[in-house]
Order: C-alpha cells, then sequence, then structure tokens
C-alpha cells in the first residue's frame, strides 16, 4: 500500500505517513552553534528541537513492581538489561550523537523508558544488521529494539511486543519526478536497499509480480553503509532507495538533495506494518516488556518520546504480542 491509495481501514497510516514525510520536510540541519539540534514538526504542526548533543536529557519513568516481577530472574538477579541495535545510522530512529560515540534516537529512548519500568539498567549494544539476530538466537542479548518488523516468518524464532507503526519510504533524487504507487512504477527501475531487511522482501516480491505481469525487474542494489548509498542515489546510479520512511523522510530535510517519493505499509498492502520489541521466542520476557510499553503509553512518557523524535504519527495505542505480521509471500 502506497500514500497514494485510496483509504480504507486496513490502509489507515497512509495519511499519517504522507504527514509525518511532510512535516519532517520543515527540518533543518543539526546546528553546531547551539550545541546540535535540528527542528522537526511533530503529527500537530507544532515545531520540536531534537537534541543531538551526547547529554539527552531522555524522558523517565518510574519502576512498577508489578511488572518488574515477570522479568525471568536471571535477567532481574543481573540488574541489566541488554539491548540491542544496528550499528548503522539511521536517524531519527538510531545514530549518533555529536561526539560521534554516543547512542540516540527514539529507539535508545524506547529502550530506557522500557528498563525504567522495569528497574533495570538498560546497557545498549550495537551490532551489525546480521547480528542483532545471531545475539538474540545465542542469548546474548535480551532484546532488540532496532526497527524491526514483525514478520510471520521472524515470529518461527523470536517473540515480538509491539512499539510502533512501521511505514517505509522510496526516496530519490530532488526532482526526479518518479512517484512509487506500486509494482509497476519501480519495473526496471535500479532501487537500493538493506540486505535481509523486510523493505527487500517486499521489493523482491514487487520485481517478482512486474516480471509475472510481462514488465521489467527491478534491479535491486546492495550497499556497505548509508552513505554510499546516497552517492549512489546522488550520482545516478541506482534511481531509488527503499527504506524505514522516518529515516528517509528525516534524510531528505536535514539535506535537501532528495525526496520521499512513495510510502508502504512495512507489512504489505493489506495490513499495516508493526515495529516490534524482539526477544528470542519462550525466553520469558516478551510479556513484560509489552507491559512495560502498555504502562508508559498509558502514563504519557511513551508519547513525549515519539514527539521528542517527530515521530508521534506512528504511535501506537498498545503493544500487541506476536500480531500478524508481514506475510511469507506478499499479495
Amino acid at each position: 500500500m502506497t500514500g497514494f491509495l485510496t483509504l480504507t481501514p486496513a490502509r489507515r497510516h497512509t495519511a499519517a505517513v504522507l504527514g509525518l514525510a511532510s512535516s519532517l520536510l520543515l527540518a533543518s540541519c543539526a546546528n553546531p552553534t547551539d550545541g546540535g539540534t535540528t527542528e522537526v514538526a511533530n503529527g500537530s504542526g507544532t515545531k520540536a528541537k531534537i537534541n543531538l548533543s551526547p547529554e539527552q536529557h531522555r524522558v523517565s519513568t518510574g519502576k512498577v513492581d508489578s511488572i518488574a516481577a515477570e522479568v525471568p530472574e536471571r535477567i532481574r538477579k543481573r540488574g541489566t538489561l541488554e539491548v540491542v541495535g544496528s550499528s548503522g545510522s539511521a536517524a531519527p530512529l538510531s545514530f549518533h550523537a555529536t561526539d560521534n560515540r554516543t547512542v540516540i534516537g527514539v529507539e535508545p529512548d524506547l529502550a530506557h523508558l522500557v528498563g525504567d519500568v522495569l528497574g533495570l539498567k538498560v546497557k545498549l549494544n550495537t551490532v551489525s544488521w546480521e547480528n542483532i539476530f545471531v545475539g538474540l538466537d545465542s542469548g546474548k542479548y535480551d532484546a532488540g529494539l532496532s526497527n524491526i518488523t514483525v514478520t510471520e516468518e521472524r515470529k518461527e524464532k523470536y517473540d515480538f511486543a509491539t512499539y510502533r507503526e512501521d511505514n517505509l519510504g522510496f526516496e530519490a533524487k530532488k526532482g526526479s519526478g518518479l512517484k512509487i504507487r506500486g509494482p509497476k512504477d519501480v519495473a526496471g527501475k535500479t532501487v537500493a536497499v538493506g540486505s535481509g531487511t523486510n523493505q527487500e522482501k517486499l521489493l523482491v516480491e514487487w520485481s517478482k509480480a512486474n516480471v509475472k505481469a510481462g514488465r521489467q525487474p527491478v534491479d535491486i542494489k546492495y550497499y556497505q553503509n548509508d552513505s554510499d548509498t546516497y552517492l549512489a542515489l546522488q550520482s545516478g546510479r541506482i534511481d531509488l532507495y527503499l527504506g524505514p520512511n522516518p529515516t528517509a523522510a528525516y534524510h531528505a530535510a536535514g539535506t535537501g538533495k532528495t525526496e520521499v517519493v512513495g510510502t508502504y505499509s512495512g507489512a504489505g498492502a493489506d495490513l499495516q506494518g508493526l515495529i516490534a520489541a524482539t526477544t528470542k521466542k519462550d525466553n520469558g520476557l516478551v510479556k513484560p516488556l509489552a507491559d512495560a510499553l502498555d504502562h508508559v503509553i498509558d502514563d504519557g512518557s511513551y508519547a513525549k518520546v515519539l514527539k521528542r523524535w517527530g515521530l508521534s504519527d506512528e504511535a501506537i495505542d498498545r503493544s500487541r504480542i506476536n500480531p500478524p505480521g508481514l506475510p511469507r509471500s506478499a499479495q
């Protein structure tokens, strides 16, 4: 589903996604003279400054003993919650502060909020995307908070506690004239995407749909990092980059060199995608995570975090455990 389709209940996210993209386009680049900030507009239209410095002054909340008691004993005794995220820079989701060391963003903020409720000190670990799942499988990490989409395939190995809507964005060089509404709009186009992501899965499905319809397939490209991807986009070696919509909109706003030319649900045409805290299946942590998320939704601290990063339009009203996710084969 894209931002250009007719709205239905299953597609209620579309207007919100387009609102997010347009609101983030009001952003300005970081200003080193005021300690490192950038400005975004929230869903309500009011502007908020994002703190890019290592001194984050994160939104916090209090411990809830009844929820903390649900945490598996081995984690309670340790006293820390080992959270893993991607080492890639993806503002405003997870990226480095102006000191180039401190990890900041909506994902770290939500991890710390959950840790507050559970009475655990959060330890943030950053690794390559594929090693997030390797670390969860081995038990090295307790939970992944890294813009991870619920998918039916992943549900076989992992449990999920949702905390944000998942929307994808097609980013193009500014003035490209491209509008992405569905598979035919990327037929024959060269599109970059992250390996092993649900964006890749959707793009592969679209390419197959094009071939089935007698159109050209998508020429899918992979790059090691975002800087290489954006260099390829600016030089014309690729036509589009498909990634998380908040990241695409934030980058377009900050540079003024690209634009979001289409949006799509991270779970396909008929289902709103959802981002979730991810744990090894049956490790006993998913319920306390979901209960902690419900608590911060109810006490208002969750809304403050999303507003702080300009992501109010991706808010959910309840954390769901293992909801329907991206199908094995997109329709």
